[in-house]
């Protein structure tokens, strides 16, 4: 069963570059997304609210193999332009995690206590200074933790971009060794799973950083694993 091991490996990780660029730019527009829709379903503007909560309703209620069927495949038909399959996935990628993203945003920033808003009131900050000085650097601390498992997700959809023909670890396997090697399926999509997961772990360990940052940058101690599961043992 591991005689064709080395070769699996070796082909596999071919395809760690695409997954990469792919997670790595599905985040990097999933942070903006998140941050303006977030946002922007907190804006006194009405119709602000609306193009926000339009936004993330519809990317979020809609199936993410059918919006990357949809820009890739369909859309080219009506504007004449089409994207190359890795921009197309990233911006999926993007647009989808993003809606889920926004409420994170949303949520985080609503979970600040009203005395901190009261306090750069008696401050006399305007209320974009309220929300950059004051405001978001608390509302980071609570946001990061639950990007952390977006960003793992976001990961674990990037396989979607095999249907499109970017050769990532899963179209690696799925589309290069499965074909040639089916009597080894299970080793191929073993190693597949071992991949993936040493980029979740990577992804985690890089959050929970940036996560102790931005903790210490507002005066407060991360919850580190473990730490809010014993506090609810004790307290049963």
């Amino acid at each position: 069963m591991f005689e064709n091991f080395s070769h699996f490996l070796r082909v596999l990780v071919q395809g760690v570059p695409a997954t990469l660029i792919a997670t790595l730019g599905g985040i990097a527009l999933c942070i903006v997304l998140s941050l303006t829709a977030g946002l922007g379903m907190l804006s006194r503007r009405r119709w602000v609210r609306v193009i926000a909560r339009s936004y993330v309703e519809v990317w979020r209620g809609t199936s993410e193999v059918v919006q990357l069927f949809w820009i890739f495949f369909a859309l080219p038909l009506l504007v004449g332009f089409e994207l190359l399959p890795m921009w197309a996935g990233i911006l999926v990628l993007g647009l989808n995690h993003g809606a889920y993203g926004g409420e994170i945003v949303r949520g985080a920033v609503q979970a600040v206590p009203r005395e901190q808003h009261e306090c750069a009131v008696a401050l006399s900050f305007t209320r974009t200074q309220r929300m950059w000085r004051v405001i978001l650097p608390q509302a980071v601390v609570e946001m990061i933790p639950p990007f952390n498992n977006l960003f793992i997700q976001l990961l674990k959809s990037s396989a979607l971009l095999s249907l499109i023909f970017v050769h990532d670890i899963t179209y690696q396997g799925r589309d290069v060794l499965e074909p040639r090697f089916t009597g080894q399926t299970a080793l191929i999509y073993l190693l597949m799973l071992a991949l993936y997961l040493v980029l979740a772990v990577l992804i985690t360990a890089v959050m929970r950083a940036l996560e102790r940052r931005a903790a210490a940058g507002v005066g407060r101690q991360p919850v580190e694993p473990g730490e809010s599961l014993g506090r609810g043992a004790g307290a049963i």
